[in-house]
């Protein structure tokens, strides 16, 4: 096996040991961030839907008070504005989704499902639990979600203490048969922002895909360098050093000097080679004579 076939099978092994190290370690990286930029927006809806929450409680809510006596609005409650912010929201953002799933509703519409009564529950159990990262299957592909606990407060009890204690304007909308019986600081909601998977995987599978490009395109470049250096200062040098050889010990003594300039390993195996061949002028003429 030539000498430029073992560099090649050495540089190629090398290659393919790195490029699968490195592209494991990479797309590990890449995926680990597309997550974290996911959860980082997720967090950022679910801070701006506690905002609207505050803000409506806050400022909203005391303004509505004298008219809740008459007609019940729901622009009063904390949820129903943070839903109503998402859905503007989800107009350019179709695929965010924003629930505050409730174990016990007033408004059936905030009922939790079955995998979000799951939260709720974990919530309920691990009261200390702040936040909860999960991901699952939708109609529209995986998405990542993030869910908070809400704990009641006594603001709460103004509506869902007892039903005879609630506003009646808000019976005679939604009855009095859910929603009633909470407990201050005990966990009835989970506030779960969902965010879809598939466009930030897809840009790190982008990234990955020309990183792996760009890799293997170096490599190339580099082998290309290695073997024209390995052609242009060994390979040949050494092919026409080993023909003059080959010629000498024929008896062919009047073949031209091999020179090589420069001060490497070739060069001083050039100069190592004509001393060898001149002495080896000198004994034949000494043996001649």
């Amino acid at each position: 096996m030539k000498l430029i076939v073992k560099f090649n099978l050495v540089l190629f092994l090398v290659f393919v040991v790195s490029y699968l190290v490195t592209g494991y370690v990479t797309n590990n990286l890449l995926q680990r961030n597309a997550k974290q930029e996911i959860l980082e927006n997720a967090r950022i809806m679910m801070e701006a839907a506690l905002a609207v929450r505050t803000y409506t409680s806050t400022q909203i809510k005391p303004l509505l008070e004298t008219q809740i006596k008459y007609n019940f609005l729901p622009q009063s409650v904390p949820a129903y504005s943070a839903n109503e912010y998402f859905k503007q929201l989800q107009k350019k953002f179709p695929d965010y989704t924003y629930r505050e799933a409730t174990l016990n509703p007033t408004n059936p519409i905030n009922r939790a499902t079955d995998w979000e009564t799951d939260i709720v529950r974990t919530f309920r159990q691990s009261p200390d639990q702040g936040e909860l990262v999960g991901d699952r299957d939708m109609p529209n592909g995986r998405v990542l979600y993030i869910a908070r606990p809400l704990k009641i407060n006594m603001a709460c009890l103004q509506c869902h203490d007892t039903a005879e204690a609630a506003p009646r304007t808000m019976i005679e909308k939604y009855g009095s048969d859910n929603g009633f019986g909470w407990k201050v600081g005990d966990i009835m909601t989970a506030q779960i922002v969902s965010a879809p998977m598939q466009l930030p995987i897809q840009r790190a599978n982008a990234v990955l895909a020309t990183f792996k490009l760009s890799l293997a395109a170096v490599f190339v470049l580099i082998v290309l360098a290695l073997n024209a250096m390995l052609i242009l200062l060994v390979v040949r040098p050494v092919n026409r050093l080993s023909k003059l050889a080959n010629e000498v010990s024929l008896g062919k003594l009047d073949v031209p000097e091999f020179e090589v300039s420069g001060n490497d390993e070739i060069a001083n195996l050039s100069e190592a080679f004509g001393r060898m061949r001149k002495s080896l002028v000198e004994a034949i003429k000494m043996l001649e004579n």
